[in-house]
Parts: C-alpha cells; sequence; structure tokens
C-alpha cells in the first residue's frame, strides 16, 4: 500500500513537486503578452470591475444623488449611515449567517458525494452503470422550476419549511456535479494505479480516501467553488420556503428599502454587505481554482 501512495505524486492529477527556479519568479518560461493584449484585458477588467465599484458609489450616496442625472461617477459620505439602516431593516446579521452555513454546507456536502458517486460512475463496475449515469444526466434536462411544488409539500410535511435545512437537503448533491467529477476521474486517475493497490489488500474505500482524493484536489475545489457561489446567489428556493424572519442574504436584499418607494441606496449598501464574503472566499481560494481550471484546460 505504501509503493502505490508513493506512485500518487507520479499521477497526472496529482501536484508536481516544487522546483527551485533562477530568477526572481521563474518567469523566463512565461512568455510576454504584446500591448493589444494588455490593452484588451485591461478593459475587460475594467468593465467587470465596473459594477461593483457602482454599487460601492451608490451605497455611499443618498437616494436623491443617485437619481441625479448625470449621476455622481464618485463615493459620497453616506456609506456608513446606509450600512447600518440597511443592516436593522433587512436582518442582515441573521442573513448573512444563513448564507455561510447553507453555502458551506451544500458546498462539502456536492463536493463530498459528487466526488463518490463520479469515482464510482467511472472506474468501479457494477450493474446499472450506464443506465443510472444516463438517468442522472436526463435530471439536467428538467427545469428546477416544475419540481418546486413537490418539494415545498415534502419540506412542509417533513417540518423543515421556514427552516434552512429545507435549502440544504435538496441541493447537497447535483446532476452537473458527478458528472464534471467523473469526467475528472477518468482523466486523472489511472486504473492501473487502483488495481494496483487492490492486488496490495487495500479496500475500495481506503484505495478512495488514501490515493484518489489527493488526486482529485484541483477539481474538488474548483467544484465547491462554483457550488458556493451558486448556493449563496439561489434566489428562488429559498424565497418560496424561508420567511423575513430566517432569511438568506437574497432573501433580505428583496426586503430592504421597499416601502412607498425603493430607496436603492439601501439596497446598494445591502448588495455590499452581502458581496464581501464572496469576495474574500474568492481570494482565498483563488490561486488554487484558477490552478484546477488551467489543469483541466491542459488535460482537455
Amino acid at each position: 500500500m505504501s509503493a502505490v501512495l508513493d506512485t500518487v505524486r507520479e499521477a497526472p492529477g496529482a501536484p508536481a513537486p516544487r522546483r527551485r527556479t533562477k530568477g526572481r519568479s521563474g518567469a523566463g518560461d512565461v512568455q510576454r503578452a504584446g500591448w493589444p493584449t494588455c490593452v484588451v484585458l485591461t478593459v475587460v477588467a475594467l468593465v467587470s470591475v465596473y459594477p461593483l465599484y457602482w454599487a460601492l458609489v451608490g451605497a455611499s450616496r443618498s437616494s436623491d444623488q443617485i437619481a441625479q442625472s448625470p449621476p455622481p461617477m464618485t463615493p459620497g459620505g453616506h456609506l456608513w449611515d446606509n450600512l447600518k439602516t440597511a443592516w436593522d431593516q433587512g436582518n442582515l446579521g441573521k442573513a448573512l449567517t444563513n448564507s455561510l452555513v447553507v453555502s458551506s454546507c451544500i458546498a462539502i456536502g456536492t463536493v463530498l458525494f459528487c466526488t463518490m458517486a463520479g469515482f464510482a460512475f467511472a472506474k468501479l463496475r457494477f450493474r446499472g452503470n450506464s443506465a443510472l449515469f444516463a438517468f442522472t444526466i436526463g435530471t439536467m434536462m428538467v427545469p428546477p422550476q416544475l419540481g418546486i411544488i413537490p418539494l415545498y409539500l415534502l419540506m412542509s410535511k417533513l417540518g423543515f419549511t421556514n427552516h434552512i435545512i429545507s435549502v440544504i437537503l435538496p441541493t447537497l448533491v447535483t446532476a452537473f456535479g458527478v458528472f464534471f467529477m467523473r469526467q475528472y476521474v477518468l482523466q486523472a486517475v489511472p486504473t492501473e494505479l487502483l488495481e494496483a493497490g487492490w492486488v496490495d489488500g487495500a479496500s475500495t474505500a481506503r484505495i478512495f480516501f488514501s490515493i484518489v482524493l489527493p488526486i482529485l484536489r484541483p477539481a474538488m475545489t474548483v467544484l465547491g467553488m462554483l457550488t458556493f457561489l451558486a448556493a449563496w446567489n439561489d434566489f428562488f428556493w429559498p424565497v418560496v420556503t424561508l420567511g423575513s424572519d430566517n432569511p438568506t442574504v437574497q432573501v433580505a436584499l428583496a426586503n430592504i428599502g421597499v416601502s412607498y418607494f425603493t430607496d436603492y441606496s439601501l439596497v446598494f449598501a445591502g448588495v455590499v454587505a452581502g458581496t464581501l464574503p464572496v469576495i474574500v472566499v474568492f481570494a482565498v481560494l483563488g490561486r488554487q481554482i484558477v490552478g484546477g481550471i488551467m489543469q483541466g484546460s491542459l488535460k482537455g
């Protein structure tokens, strides 16, 4: 078994050992981009960042200032007042906590269960493998709105409505996640490596947790991040099953600044407060996510 674990480092999906490079960062192997590429990338970056900047400007202005023509393009001095009002009015403290719990549980569950299912569909032989995988992929063609009423009735009978469990349970496994991990397992995990483990007497569970999981770490990081973002931005199902007393961030934003007219400065303040945790998560996992995507593109 130890010999098999040593060969994991040489597997196609395993992280390569670090090598010392000459110079400050080993940039000699990287081809410099021309100025047209730099200009295009700069324009794309500015266009991508502008909505977030405009949300920050709107959050720091009053509602009357936002309605001016032309609108102000620089931040004002009402940011903290708007954040405090939006925090109290939208119950953002509870909403952020709920969204963090919901998104983290869904991301962890999806990564774990989809990785196990993807490994089983890719490397294990059992009766009905192809039919079950085709059925799983077929569920991706069913609009999720069609299952809202049966799902709500089921959650109501279980007593989970108006509780975050009703948001977590239905999305712990996704067909996209199973398909994504199966394709990565097929490309990254050599069958000979698994056979060597079985010959050494290791069980399938031992091989999965000791050999397969380290190889799949880049794909698991990408899937976890995509799932976390999707769960954080989900609005339709949480607004159906959760009330205003126990909201997620997206449900809370729908209730901020709404009375006889919409106060967009409070809405922008809520957007800024609800976006910051996602930016922090992406900043922490960004390098692994980009590395995983690049590794997948090279394999393709």
